[in-house]
């Protein structure tokens, strides 16, 4: 078993909440910064920290992170007008494969920082866009080229999800080769290539994802010696490991700092960034709930608990089972009987009627009763925003965001 990832200030949130405010997600706002300004310490000034906003949209996580990181990437029309809306002022690299011609007409109207063109197409939809909206004199919209190159053998083994190879995700060599040959025509005003951009993998340990960054900027390289035209900004993307079977286990962000710096000095002029999601904020989030029923089926104990995956898509996103802990309640307030788990071990299942509404399988719960509290950690990423929250029309979560340094919950930690 791993060690408690319960602090005292998520306990006694968990065991003060009422029944009727339950489920509710409860972040911890000031344990984030914490981990944050760890994570930009462990990387150095050479490289821009962005955060990747669709692992947790909320308006109160992108104000917490907004002062250690240099920019959000978006990557949708709705992210776009939201994150700028949330922080306004702060630089955004608008990404993701599919981008509709107003999305990129709104993007280039406000103002975006960088646009990831995913493939040839979007360079000729940008060319025709800009070059209607481009007002002479003003500066010109910032693009990297997403690729999609091919990596040495071994690079990408046990990635939990692959964006590279066969996928809508970026461009093969010959359309970017184009794509550059578009963009630094005389004929393309308000355009301005300036890099590289690629996300190829997701899940991955540092070794691993330092690997993946070489291959990406040595293929930058090649591109830019090719055309001859400098292309100083690389952006390797995220993926860094978060390990929800042993969540004590975490991402060595100081060897991976020191592998981007030893890669930068290796190719002066080159601006690494890097764009972290899940990694930066899912050990600040929980998912608070409370004991249904506790029955006996087929030998094991099972417990329902109020919410479910339409509330907490993770576990069944991934396939794993959520870590968490039981926080016992007392005293039981109906005049009928408790139920009670007769074992030491019980499956959470939620409210949904389908049998894959399995939020934690042989969760060590001696004695769980029905009111007690099942408190979810690493729910802080890729949780409500991703549920399919209308199914079976259950109320929707509370959620809870606290605050002071002295109401810390999220350790930092890094190897």
């Amino acid at each position: 078993m791993y060690p408690s990832l319960l602090t005292p200030a998520v306990r006694a949130e968990a065991q003060a909440l009422p029944s009727g405010e339950l489920p509710c997600y409860v972040h911890d706002l000031s344990g984030l910064q914490q981990h944050a300004a760890a994570v930009r310490a462990a990387l150095p000034r050479t490289v821009e920290l962005y955060y990747a906003a669709k692992a947790n949209p909320a308006a109160e996580i992108l104000a917490a992170l907004a002062p250690w990181t240099d920019g959000f990437e978006v990557s949708s029309g709705g992210e776009l007008a939201h994150v700028r809306a949330a922080v306004p002022g702060r630089p955004l690299a608008f990404s993701g494969p599919g981008k509709t011609p107003d999305e990129l007409a709104a993007a280039l109207a406000a103002g975006v920082d960088r646009v990831h063109a995913e493939s040839l197409h979007e360079v000729r939809m940008l060319r025709a866009l800009a070059s209607r909206t481009h007002v002479p004199g003003s500066p010109p919209t910032r693009v990297l080229l997403r690729i999609n190159p091919a990596v040495p053998e071994g690079t990408l083994t046990g990635s939990a999800l692959t964006m590279g190879g066969p996928t809508p995700f970026g461009m093969g060599t010959e359309d970017a080769s184009e794509a550059l040959r578009l963009l630094t025509g005389d004929d393309c005003p308000g355009l301005e290539p300036v890099g590289v951009h690629a996300h190829l993998a997701s899940g991955l340990p540092a070794g691993a994802l330092l690997g993946v960054a070489e291959a990406v900027v040595d293929a930058a390289a090649g591109l830019s010696h090719r055309h001859r035209t400098p292309l100083p900004e690389v952006g390797v993307g995220g993926g860094m490991a978060v390990d929800y079977t042993s969540p004590g286990d975490r991402f060595d962000w100081a060897a991976y700092g020191a592998g981007l710096d030893a890669l930068a000095r290796r190719h002066p002029g080159v601006r690494l960034r890097v764009e972290p999601g899940r990694a930066l904020t899912a050990y600040c989030g929980w998912y608070v709930t409370e004991v249904l029923d506790v029955k006996r089926s087929h030998g094991e104990d099972v417990a329902v608990v109020r919410g479910g995956t339409h509330h907490l898509r993770t576990p069944a996103a991934k396939g794993h089972d959520q870590p968490a802990e039981v926080v016992p309640v007392e005293p039981w307030p109906h005049p009928w009987p408790r139920p009670a788990a007769a074992g030491d071990r019980v499956t959470v299942t939620g409210q949904l009627c389908t049998p894959k509404d399995v939020l934690a399988r042989g969760l060590e719960a001696a004695g769980l009763r029905a009111g007690d509290r099942v408190v979810f950690a690493l729910a802080g990423a890729y949780a409500w925003n991703i549920s399919h929250r209308d199914f079976l029309m259950h109320p929707p979560p509370g959620f809870r965001f606290l605050g002071g340094a002295e109401d810390s919950t999220c350790q930092v930690m890094l190897t």
